[in-house]
């Protein structure tokens, strides 16, 4: 074949989405991965770990066979390198055979819902992310899995006040002239974002970010605020007791389209600067400069991620923060307001999609239990009624990265437990199953994707053919549903007609108007990328989504009081409230240090872990625990001493990183880094030390609110 230029699109779980464009040479091999120029965002440009995309695609390890544990085996870690000796290879023939034995008699035994299906994002593409894979875990009766490990908190508490999930336009950011990035790492993992950043800076826009860690974007700020973790919304509302004090609030704004506003104003009279200071670390000062810069620079745009969240207070946090351009009216001008995800844009078709119908033709007949993904290590070690006997994961690395890791990886180690691992490489979690499939990666297969990022649909095509013999999400479980004897027509329909279901295409007339006109045929006639069809968008314009009402909330306005979280026994105001783990509860003195476990920096969560130019770029945070000097100094510890850290679940082996100066995270916070647990000293990573406690709405996790000590080891 004559070489060719594919449009694909990056599908790890990134705002970004980036186009991509594949070149693949006369003998179908990809020889090159690079953004492509002419979409509005990408710009031309990919992120570190997408432009290096071909030693993932091609790496020598690369999973590319079924494999089956060899009898005798006992399920465990094993060492990168040595999983031949633990798993032989058969055929997909023999592993769907096996699998579909497995889940018929488990079912029959033990009832369907001891299946528990376990994924999320590897993929964000619509196909991959949830269609085939959903319809068969349905029409099986399996248990459903709530799937609140990264953003459920967050996105829940942005519709509590808002309706809908969406957010400032990107390409308007080059208008503000007042970035506040809270809790956003926007050079480290949100890339093609900082472009529109500096834009407006050199057009005279300050850069304020408000972190507990001094990432990237902390470092090239204007002004960084450390915060002290969990106490975001106080100092959210701290915010709105200046605004209202000094009448620095959008009156016109919040008479029109704004409901609770006088509930709003009598809970931020709790919240003084001085209040404020003590709770956040952040000098009074500090506080009454950022809320006055805030209320009278226009535009300005906070760009809120979704580490607010991944607190016991997560929910109402974001509630607070999101209140803030509702209160300023910051939502009029171009180039204002917020962005955390504008996902909710996107009105794919995922009723037609994921097939919830299906569970009514189950043998339960009705909808299957659900079982919050944060709490796998309960669901493997304490589950009854029925335990759960069989875990399918595909599109996340549990072993890795669910919290609680000893009560997960003693569920995983259960001989009674049939585990199957749909993956691309011997993961953590790989190492505890007993079938092993190779799976695809974006190059390899098509998808349909929206973003949280930004406003286009794209079209990723299949650039090059799977290689060995991966299989993509689609293919798998469109082939097990017909070896356990699923007759429905569903389940042979092929990614095409997944993608025209998903768009609606097949049936126009219910397009939402966004969405108007968007096919397979007219994303490939656009290069691969459309933009949504915003109605009041006019040409060379922004989306400007809550410049005016009515929205999608039960009052039809912005939401400052929520009477339907009031009836779900939610408080429907934000507040501030310590984290059962966290220096304002005095039971905590025993573990006096708030500890981070922050995903690196050159990785994807877990993603990218295991590829040497990735951990090269992480070699001197690998293994290292980030101290502040005088912590440090208080417990004898030096740069490079060896050290332990511990809490009552657990304790890790790592090295000291003492930081002084503008690097350093705040006295009483330290800090590491997300690794594989094969790849870390000891055999575990950092979510050893976090706990399955849920936070105070959708029941997502608490990662960052963790107290521990460290002492120096020999």
């Amino acid at each position: 074949m004559p070489p060719k230029t594919v449009h694909a699109v990056c599908s790890h779980d990134c705002p970004d989405s980036c186009a991509v464009l594949v070149t693949v040479d006369e003998l179908g091999r990809a020889t090159r991965v690079r953004g492509d120029a002419s979409h509005p965002v990408t710009r031309g440009f990919l992120c570190g770990k997408v432009a290096k995309y071909l030693d993932r695609v091609y790496a020598p390890d690369r999973l590319l066979y079924p494999m089956r544990r060899r009898a005798g085996v006992a399920k465990g870690p094993l060492a990168q390198g040595r999983e031949a000796e633990a798993f032989e290879r058969i055929s997909w023939d023999e592993a769907l055979h096996t699998i579909a034995e497995r889940l018929k008699t488990i079912a029959e035994k033990c009832g369907p819902e001891s299946i528990l299906p376990y994924s999320y994002a590897g993929t964000i593409g619509k196909l991959g992310y949830g269609s085939m894979d959903r319809r068969f875990f349905h029409r099986l009766g399996a248990s459903q899995l709530d799937r609140t490990i990264c953003s459920e908190t967050g996105g829940q508490a942005l519709v509590s006040v808002y309706g809908r999930k969406l957010g400032t336009d990107t390409e308007a950011f080059r208008h503000a002239k007042l970035i506040l990035a809270w809790a956003a790492n926007i050079h480290g993992n949100n890339i093609h974002l900082w472009p529109f950043v500096e834009e407006a800076r050199r057009n005279a826009a300050k850069l304020v970010v408000i972190d507990p860690y001094p990432t990237r974007t902390a470092r090239a700020a204007d002004w960084y605020i450390a915060i002290r973790p969990g106490t975001d919304s106080a100092l959210a509302l701290g915010m709105m007791h200046i605004l209202v004090r000094d009448r620095l609030y959008d009156g016109d704004y919040v008479e029109r389209w704004t409901h609770g506003f006088e509930k709003l104003r009598e809970r931020a009279a709790e919240y003084p600067p001085e209040r404020v200071a003590a709770l956040t670390g952040i000098a009074v000062g500090d506080v009454e400069r950022l809320a006055r810069d805030y209320a009278t620079t226009q535009p300005a745009v906070i760009r809120l991620n979704y580490g607010v969240q991944r607190s016991d207070n997560g929910g109402a946090a974001v509630r607070a923060i999101a209140m803030l351009p509702a209160l300023t009216g910051a939502w009029k001008h171009g180039g204002g307001g917020l962005q955390l995800s504008t996902s909710g844009a996107f009105r794919f078709d995922g009723e037609a999609l994921e097939r919830p119908d299906l569970m009514l033709a189950s043998p339960l007949r009705r909808p299957s239990r659900v079982v919050n993904m944060i709490l796998l290590g309960q669901a493997l070690t304490e589950l009854r009624d029925p335990a759960v006997k069989a875990l399918f994961v595909y599109n996340s690395n549990p072993a890795a990265v669910a919290p609680d890791q000893a009560a997960v990886l003693r569920g995983l180690q259960r001989e009674d437990l049939f585990t199957v691992v749909h993956e691309q490489f011997f993961t953590d979690t790989a190492d505890y199953a007993d079938i092993v499939l190779p799976a695809t990666t974006f190059l390899e297969h098509k998808d349909i994707q929206g973003a949280y990022g930004h406003y286009y649909v794209q079209l990723s095509e299949q650039a090059i053919a799977p290689l060995g013999e991966a299989r993509s999400n689609v293919w798998l479980f469109g082939q097990l549903a017909q070896r356990m004897g699923f007759e429905e027509a569903c389940f042979r329909e092929s990614e095409d007609d997944l993608i025209a279901q998903a768009l609606r295409a097949n049936a126009p007339e219910k397009q939402h108007p966004w969405m108007k006109g968007i096919t397979a045929e007219t994303l490939r006639a656009a290069g691969g990328a459309q933009r949504l069809q915003f109605d009041q968008e006019q040409p060379g314009a922004h989306f400007q989504p809550f410049a005016e009402g009515p929205f999608d909330t039960p009052s039809g306005k912005i939401e400052f009081y929520s009477e339907a979280l009031a009836a779900q026994g939610i408080d429907p105001l934000p507040a501030f409230r310590p984290a059962a783990e966290s220096r304002h509860v005095a039971a905590s003195q025993r573990y006096p240090l708030e500890f981070l476990p922050r995903k690196a920096d050159n990785y994807m969560n877990s993603t990218f872990a295991n590829l040497e130019v990735h951990q090269e770029m992480e070699a001197r945070h690998r293994d290292a625990l980030e101290m502040n000097s005088a912590d440090a100094a208080s417990r004898g510890i030096a740069d490079g001493d060896a050290i332990e850290v511990f809490n009552d679940r657990g304790r890790l082996r790592l090295k000291a990183m003492v930081v002084t100066g503008a690097a350093s995270v705040p006295q009483g916070v330290v800090a590491a880094r997300l690794n594989w647990n094969k790849l870390s000293v000891g055999g575990h990573n950092v979510n050893l030390l976090t706990s399955q406690r849920v936070s105070d709405l959708a029941g997502g996790p608490v990662f960052y609110s963790v107290l521990v000590e460290v002492r120096r080891v020999d």
